[in-house]
């Protein structure tokens, strides 16, 4: 990625997160720079990348700026969700605009992995019609709600049984309620979706109906590596904070050399062949709550000022503790958090 763009990046990230506002700029220099279609294919104007290499180019977004990095997680996984649906209307309908960075889509798919998987009832509601769907619920989770011409998200019909569809945003009945102040990422507008009677046409059908929707295609979600990347990327920020400190101060330097040995780890490890998401979830997530402590620790008061960088990295390693955490994943933060060996 180019040197210049994570420069601009990192530079106006703490200004994003102080103010909370909505990255803009930030998404069109992403726009400019060509990186709106790394899973866009050729034909609409993307240029599609490995998943290695959509890795690393995660992870050093979050070194420079996590905000923007998240932002674009999500609407990575909602063109996924479109290119690799076999619906060739909403692929022509969508994916040119979004590859040039015109259009923004979102994912609001939490319900359906991770978040109120508790509740008895659907949290979002499908029935059936002659056009296609009538839909009724709040899809609690949209990153960048406001901002969206899609939102791709899914719904349980009476059998139980799952769909996944192209939300148009200027539907009738779809209403974006207030985003969140968060303890970290306000920027990202993360806000809850109300849907009231809301009728989807067939034609913005992505998946389904079938049972566990989430399972069929790929869209960069719950499981894969790249909540794990984007904590690395976090956590090399923070090493770099550790390795200046460590320059002009000779007591942390046996600090920064653990450090470094614990990231190199975690490094090899997202970069091996076939690695386990959920050890490598577990690894990251270890390092960057514990290095971005340490950090703060070493800036003493400077640091515990809001706006330095390292109170913003604390915050921000607080997201991996929530952001589509599988149980497995808590209970290793839980079982390090207690001393359990």
């Amino acid at each position: 990625m180019h040197e210049e763009l994570l420069k601009s990046l990192a530079e106006r990230a703490g200004a994003v997160d102080q103010r909370g506002e909505w990255p803009t700029a930030q998404l069109s220099e992403l726009a400019e720079a060509g990186e709106l279609g790394w899973f866009i294919p050729e034909e609409f104007g993307g240029n599609p990348i490995s998943g290695e290499e959509s890795l690393a180019r995660y992870r050093e977004l979050a070194t420079a700026c996590l905000t923007t990095s998240f932002i674009l997680t999500q609407r990575n996984g909602a063109c996924q969700r479109i290119a690799n649906s076999e619906n060739d209307w909403i692929k022509s309908e969508s994916l040119a605009d979004l590859a040039s960075g015109r259009k923004f889509a979102t994912v609001g798919i939490s319900h359906l992995t991770t978040s109120r998987q508790h509740m008895t009832r659907p949290v979002v509601a499908a029935e059936p019609t002659a056009e296609g769907f009538k839909l009724s619920g709040t899809v609690p989770w949209v990153t960048g709600a406001a901002y969206a011409t899609y939102v791709v998200t899914g719904a349980v019909l009476p059998n139980r049984e799952q769909i996944l569809v192209a939300l148009p945003m200027n539907a009738p009945g779809v209403s974006v309620l207030p985003h969140a102040r968060l303890l970290s990422l306000t920027a990202s507008y993360t806000a809850p979706v109300q849907l009231e009677d809301v009728v989807i046409e067939n034609r913005y059908l992505l998946a389904g109906p079938v049972e566990n929707v989430m399972s069929k295609g790929k869209g960069g979600g719950t499981g894969s590596l790249v909540t794990s990347g984007l904590a690395a990327g976090v956590a090399y920020r923070c090493l770099q904070l550790i390795e200046r400190e460590a320059e002009r101060r000779e007591d942390l330097i046996s600090t920064r050399n653990a450090f470094q040995t614990d990231y190199a780890e975690v490094d090899e490890l997202l970069r091996s062949e076939n690695p386990s998401a959920e050890l490598a979830r577990e690894r990251a997530n270890s390092l960057v709550l514990r290095i971005s402590q340490a950090a703060l620790a070493i800036t003493k008061g400077a640091g515990f000022v809001a706006g330095h960088e390292a109170e913003r990295a604390v915050r921000e390693a607080m997201f991996f503790l929530v952001w589509s955490c599988p149980q497995p994943v808590v209970a290793a933060a839980l079982d390090e958090l207690v001393c359990r060996q």
